[in-house]
């Protein structure tokens, strides 16, 4: 893995741990105690379909590092669209990157985003330290309850802004699991809560990738109006199956991504 890959995923696990202190002790639940002993298989970033920050904007930050764009995934219900992307390095995470598509949403809603993303600097945008410089903005809690009432997806936005919104477990590299029930059974008894939506794994050896994901911890966050506990990360686990050439399959699941996404849902 390239030095640059190494600064900038290390970079982005950092901020990701600032806000998210169960992952170093899901490491040692899993028998390693290094952030460097886990393989991480992806991480996912969320942005909206706006010219400053659009997908691609996110993406060319990886591009310049070599990644390649992979598959592409359409979430018609939340009004999302995402891309993958891989390195021809395969030790190299992968990269998911989503986008609310904020025209299918209410003028509300558009008018927020919109208020939200004038206030970033463009010249900001095109910084790799962009994918980890979280709120550009201030934001009242009133305005996220508000965007929590039609996208969950663009109130964490508006709370948490650029970040990793979670790391994954490359399952298939445990050397204390072999399967995602037995990592789920360890998370559960050490008191974590699971994503059900969809089931506690989502997709099946017949789709190639099975996941399952931790709840999101809680976060202060300063609104501008007071601070207040929110979902802010999560981890994810992932285990992949070899395809008729061999090889692991690489993409995701459309179906199960979506369910995913729920990791962030208050409650």
């Amino acid at each position: 893995m390239s030095d640059a890959v190494k600064q900038l995923f290390g970079a982005l696990w950092d901020n990701y741990l600032q806000v998210t202190p169960s992952a170093e002790k899901i490491h040692q639940l899993l028998g390693n105690t290094q952030a460097s002993d886990i393989i991480n298989d992806h991480i996912a970033l969320r942005t909206f379909n706006l010219d400053k920050v659009s997908l691609d904007k996110l993406a060319q930050h990886f591009i310049n590092i070599g990644y390649e764009q992979c598959g592409e995934y359409h979430f018609e219900q939340k009004k999302l669209y995402a891309r993958h992307f891989e390195h021809p390095d395969a030790t190299a995470p992968k990269v998911f990157i989503s986008e609310l598509l904020v025209d299918q949403c209410s003028p509300e809603l558009q008018a927020i985003v919109q208020k939200l993303v004038d206030e970033i600097d463009a010249d900001a945008v095109n910084r790799p330290e962009f994918l980890y410089s979280g709120t550009h903005w201030q934001v009242s809690h009133d305005t996220y309850q508000q965007l929590l009432q039609e996208s969950e997806y663009a109130a964490w936005m508006a709370a948490w802004g650029y970040r990793a919104n979670h790391f994954t477990v490359d399952v298939n590299a445990l050397s204390e699991f072999e399967t995602l029930e037995s990592v789920n059974d360890a998370l559960k008894q050490a008191g974590y809560t699971l994503n059900t939506a969809g089931g506690e794994i989502k997709g099946s050896p017949d789709v190639l990738l099975e996941q399952s994901s931790t709840m999101a911890d809680k976060a202060e966050v300063a609104f501008s109006d007071g601070t207040h506990s929110i979902p802010s990360c999560f981890y994810e686990f992932a285990r992949r199956y070899q395809q008729a050439d061999g090889r692991f399959y690489t993409g995701f699941v459309a179906a199960s991504a979506d369910k995913i996404f729920e990791s962030t849902n208050n409650g």
